[in-house]
């Protein structure tokens, strides 16, 4: 398996080991048990999420404090009591600083509160899983936003040749331009994450089958294929490469940062900002916005949110309808009249 670390995961499980410790005990071990199916930024987040509930129900429900909870009081939470935890982060403040939770972010509260609820009845150690009780907040779908066919050229030709970069950005190009066109091309022919994208090494690579391996959120590895045209960028950046090092030197990733060390995950998103607002300027893209652009295009072509399920990685298919879904209604139109009852 793939040993890299992102700087971000790092950060991230520092942070947790801090946050588990101002948790009731029993935490660790849910913690521990949800770690081979979760990236760090989750387990974070899940973490935070956890640490505002029982400090809400410690002082609004409970009036004990956080060290105090254990099983016997889990016992006596009702979903009620998870209810109005719903209600109390609509706008709340804590150390000072006021937070307001729409309805994807108390979705994601409850969703932190489930898990750790059915992990504990799951092993017996309450009685019963009232979490399970609470509706989830209706959420409302956004629309996709994605590059049409014309933007996604253009932001490719803007990365080989840049038409309105300042000039430090101009020189800068000037060097990494093939590299940075690699990195959007496989963005945009493979969908893959950016996590996943600066985890590559270059033994991850196979370029005899048009293939590459990577790391999936949880751990998990999967083989993903690409075609002639990505091919070819990638071909082309492996043989720039090697410039950028000096007798001697060497570095596992395939990707590289100008001081010749693995590029980071907030550079990836800073080029793709700076040639995408060359290209689409009204929008707002961000190299997850370039994976729904792939996402969008292959739906399109293919018709079979399996498929794009499959090559994006995503466990539950459910969670790929839920984004295309208006692009189905749009397939279903088009297919009408396609099927002749009469000659």
């Amino acid at each position: 398996m793939n040993s890299y670390i992102s700087k971000r995961d790092a950060q991230s499980m520092e942070k947790l080991r801090k946050l588990i410790k101002t948790l009731p005990d029993f935490c660790i071990d849910y913690f521990i048990s949800i770690e081979q199916t979760t990236s760090p930024l989750t387990r974070l987040n899940y973490a935070t999420d956890l640490s505002i509930f029982f400090n809400f129900l410690c002082n609004e429900i409970l009036f004990i404090s956080v060290e105090k909870v254990d099983f016997s009081v889990l016992n006596k939470i009702k979903s009620r009591d998870i209810e109005l935890f719903l209600s109390y982060v609509t706008d709340f403040k804590t150390s000072g600083k006021s937070y307001h939770n729409g309805e994807r972010g108390k979705s994601r509260k409850l969703s932190a509160i489930r898990s750790l609820f059915k992990y504990l009845y799951k092993n017996n150690y309450i009685d019963k899983d009232e979490s399970s009780k609470v509706k989830t907040p209706k959420l409302h779908q956004k629309p996709i936003i994605y590059l049409e066919p014309n933007e996604v050229a253009t932001l490719l030709n803007e990365s080989e040749n840049p038409s309105c970069l300042s000039q430090r950005q101009t020189a800068f190009n000037k060097i990494t331009n093939i590299r940075d066109t690699a990195i959007l091309t496989l963005f945009l022919g493979t969908g893959i994450r950016v996590s996943e994208c600066v985890g590559l090494n270059c033994k991850d690579v196979d370029f005899e089958n048009n293939a590459f391996k990577i790391t999936r959120k949880g751990g998990n590895q999967t083989i993903l294929y690409f075609s002639d045209e990505v091919r070819s960028a990638l071909i082309d950046w492996v043989n720039e490469r090697k410039y950028w090092f000096k007798d001697g030197e060497n570095e596992d990733a395939l990707f590289i940062s100008l001081q010749r060390k693995r590029i980071s995950v907030r550079a990836v998103e800073k080029l793709v900002k700076k040639y995408s607002e060359l290209a689409s300027p009204l929008k707002k893209i961000t190299p997850h916005k370039l994976r729904s652009t792939y996402g969008t295009s292959l739906y399109q072509a293919t018709g079979d949110i399996y498929v794009v399920a499959e090559v994006l990685g995503h466990k539950d298919v459910n969670t790929t309808k839920k984004h295309y879904a208006s692009m189905s209604e749009d397939i279903k139109r088009s297919v009408v009249n396609k099927l002749k009852l009469r000659d």
